[in-house]
């Protein structure tokens, strides 16, 4: 049986960054690991509603950045700077050090898996056709000019009784080519039926023709 190569975790170090930044000793490493879980939940949590994609957060010896990918910065950033500022406060007080925020904005949600995935769970919570929402996310992916896109989803689709596992793709996801950029996304629809899960691959063709 064929296995399924994870593109994030198989390119992280040799053509992806780490999502989290920083080194520390041994006696340190466990706190600071939970620390950056505690400080992705938190943001993920408070800003549920901002299609917030992605989080890196890095450390230097008296401060902590963090990097929000978002497609609405404004509703992090708020008037003047007010939210980011009081975000700011909020994760000194959960984490006791100096904290920076970045707002990165994505200007194109199409071309990015985890809030494409994102987008797929919101519609089926509003009990839209799961089919719909494929064929419909398909066309817009492709549209946003990316060499392929794969979209699969698992659990009690349509109501029906027994959970079962859809596919569907367009174009090339080749997983285990190193030089193409394979974007991953995952996230959950809690629906009345049970949770749904939606993963999406998107190709976004090879890393050297990407703008720097």
């Amino acid at each position: 049986m064929g296995q399924k190569v994870r593109p994030t975790g198989f390119r992280i170090g040799v053509m992806e960054t780490w999502r989290s930044r920083w080194y520390a000793s041994k006696r340190e490493f466990g706190d600071l690991l939970l620390e950056d879980y505690k400080i992705r939940h938190f943001v993920a949590t408070r800003y549920a509603s901002a299609e917030v994609a992605r989080v890196e957060i890095e450390r230097t010896r008296d401060q902590v950045v963090v990097h929000m990918h978002t497609a609405r910065p404004g509703v992090i950033i708020g008037r003047k700077g007010q939210e980011v500022d009081k975000l700011k406060a909020e994760l000194e007080d959960l984490t006791g050090r100096r904290m920076d925020v970045k707002i990165v904005e994505i200007t194109n949600p199409n071309r990015n898996a985890a809030l494409v995935a994102l987008k797929i769970a919101q519609q089926l919570e509003k009990r839209g056709s799961f089919r719909r929402a494929i064929k419909k996310t398909l066309d817009e992916v492709m549209s946003s000019g990316v060499e392929g896109v794969k979209i699969q989803m698992s659990g009690r689709l349509g109501g029906a009784e027994m959970s079962r596992c859809e596919k569907a793709s367009r174009g090339s996801i080749p997983l285990s080519t190193l030089r193409r950029h394979i974007d991953y996304g995952f996230a959950q629809s809690k629906t009345t039926m049970g949770v749904i899960g939606v993963k999406v691959w998107i190709d976004l063709g090879d890393y050297s023709n990407e703008e720097t």
